[in-house]
């Protein structure tokens, strides 16, 4: 018996919205088969549950950087008791909370309409931390400031949509060694889960005034005079602390472990929920004039909050060499972030040029699209219903603006877990692959820092394999290390540097293969992974259906 979805799924198919698509039934030559109108509906609301935890996660880290805000203080260099500069940083946070949903919003409506792939797009981990912490620093102590570092963002979106018209981008994704790429994305992981324990988070993880770092979750009665989140006694005794790791941490992972879709989300919101109840203990809302601003912005549950101190704030200050410097680490860091076909570069591409101007970090697609896929999702219909959630997102600002840190501390640990998967994949057999790619893994969260990193790894991974590789070139292959042969092989990416349009623009496409086109193929990397997809990744690449050519899918 046909019933209404099959009815509407026909119709949709038969439309020209059907053929754009190629959804099943649709009568085009390369429709894809399986793919129905209401299937793409739920895996696209899939998709948007399984990440929708970006929102407040990426206001948090952004702000961080203190945004516009500017500490007046002589004495405390990042106005960390400066209550009306962190009044403003507040400010910076509610309005970062749009930008982020606004740019999930757009970049996925475009990824779908124009790359039909049912891809989630929106500011990437990862990214922002390294925005916000190596590039602006902790409100603002870095090296730029947070309207030049945007104006850096801006020109690498440019830089890259270039770059992708010609096929660079793509040829330039595959010339990093195979282990420095895994690595980088394990590093990041580590990373997070750091940010995810400091106290922008969780809070288990403090200042210390002989090691650096040591532990913390004491309350702020128990800090060291003038040293905030350095504990002198009281340690892990803060109950907000407590709240995060068995809420928003250990709940949330049996809920992943029983496949429960949102678990992140939902962790995230039961920690939220039991934190908006003024007289408790783990109040967000605490009886002071900061609490009170914060409650009252609460209350409006769904409004349209413009942007006051991030939109169109970019400073194109390009005379400061620093700004290169934060341009130029900004694109080999992204660079590792994003693979995929021509048309999926150009939105990537576009979308982290248009997220300068609302004030966030650079765009990125998520593998909890995977989400989705496992659904069902095969067309760009997944990725517009994406966006249009996000889009709906921005009215309910408040609720999402009412986040606290110890609610997504515990999310940033599970991303980070699920993102260290990545060094199965390292080649320790081989100790000239082993060693460069363990420096970039532990230079990263130690330094803070993506770049320094990646640098760490390459400049290592060309000193200790350079030698071996000169002195078996001038013996003729007589004189190599025992096990070279387990070592992990480096050449020139093969295939052409230049894009699939303009090889068939000039008689010169290359072969396929059941489907597979050999010059463009999408495999998202580095972004988090929710359990769901777990059957649809490895290490930290997609080896599901998306990894083959839109048109074989």
């Amino acid at each position: 018996m046909v019933n209404f979805a099959d009815r509407l799924n026909a119709q949709v198919a038969f439309s020209p919205i059907g053929r754009w698509f190629r959804l099943e039934g649709s009568g085009h030559p390369k429709e894809r088969i399986g793919s129905r109108f209401v299937t793409e509906i739920r895996a696209g609301l899939t998709t948007w549950a399984a990440m929708a935890y970006i929102i407040s996660v990426n206001a948090s880290i952004v702000s961080d950087s203190g945004g516009t805000c500017v500490c007046t203080s002589a004495t405390d260099p990042s106005c960390t008791n400066d209550t009306t500069y962190l009044a403003c940083v507040n400010d910076v946070r509610n309005d970062l909370i749009i930008s982020t949903a606004a740019m999930a919003a757009l970049s996925s409506v475009l990824m779908g309409l124009f790359a039909n792939l049912p891809v989630g797009m929106a500011p990437g981990l990862g990214l922002n931390a390294y925005f916000a912490y190596s590039i602006v620093g902790f409100h603002g102590t870095g090296m730029v400031t947070y309207q030049e570092a945007l104006a850096a963002v801006f020109l690498e979106g440019w830089i890259f949509l270039a770059l992708s018209l010609l096929g660079l981008r793509q040829w330039l994704v595959r010339i990093i060694p195979e282990s420095l790429v895994l690595a980088v994305g394990a590093g990041i992981g580590l990373l997070i889960a750091f940010i995810g324990l400091s106290p922008s988070g969780l809070g288990v993880i403090g200042g210390d005034t002989t090691n650096f770092v040591g532990l913390g979750g004491c309350t702020a009665d128990n800090y060291i005079a003038n040293l905030p989140y350095y504990c002198e006694h009281g340690q892990l005794r803060n109950p907000t602390m407590w709240l995060g790791i068995f809420l928003g941490g250990i709940l949330t992972v049996l809920l992943m472990l029983y496949r429960v879709r949102g678990a992140i989300l939902i962790g995230i919101f039961l920690v939220s929920i039991i934190s908006w109840p003024r007289p408790t203990a783990v109040t967000y809302f605490p009886h002071t004039d900061a609490g009170d601003a914060l409650f009252d912005f609460f209350k409006q549950v769904v409004t349209f909050h413009p942007l006051h101190k991030v939109g169109n704030v970019i400073n194109y200050n390009y005379r400061n060499p620093r700004v290169w410097y934060a341009l130029v680490t900004f694109l080999y860091v992204d660079i590792l972030d994003f693979e995929g076909s021509t048309a999926a570069y150009c939105v990537d591409a576009f979308s982290i040029s248009m997220g300068a101007l609302v004030g966030t970090s650079p765009v990125t697609a998520f593998i909890e699209s995977a989400t989705g896929i496992s659904e069902g999702g095969k067309t760009g219909i997944t990725a517009i219903v994406v966006g249009l959630a996000f889009f709906v997102s921005i009215f309910f600002a408040p609720i999402f603006a009412s986040i606290p840190g110890w609610a997504t501390g515990g999310a940033l640990i599970i991303v980070g877990s699920l993102m260290i998967r990545n060094v199965r994949e390292i080649n320790w057999d081989y100790i000239g692959d082993a060693v460069p790619a363990f420096i970039t893994l532990i230079i990263i969260p130690l330094s803070y820092n993506i770049a320094y990193g990646l640098i760490a790894g390459i400049l290592s991974y060309v000193a200790i394999n350079f030698i071996p590789w000169a002195i078996r070139k001038l013996t003729h292959d007589r004189i190599v290390p025992p096990n070279y042969d387990a070592s992990e092989e480096w050449t020139i990416p093969p295939g052409s540097i230049f894009p699939l349009w303009l090889l068939k623009a000039t008689g010169r496409a290359p072969p396929t293969e059941e489907g597979l086109v050999l010059e463009e193929r999408y495999v998202p990397r580095h972004a988090s992974i929710d359990t769901a997809s777990q059957d649809h990744v490895n290490g930290g690449r997609s080896i599901s259906t998306l990894e083959k050519h839109p048109d074989a899918i």
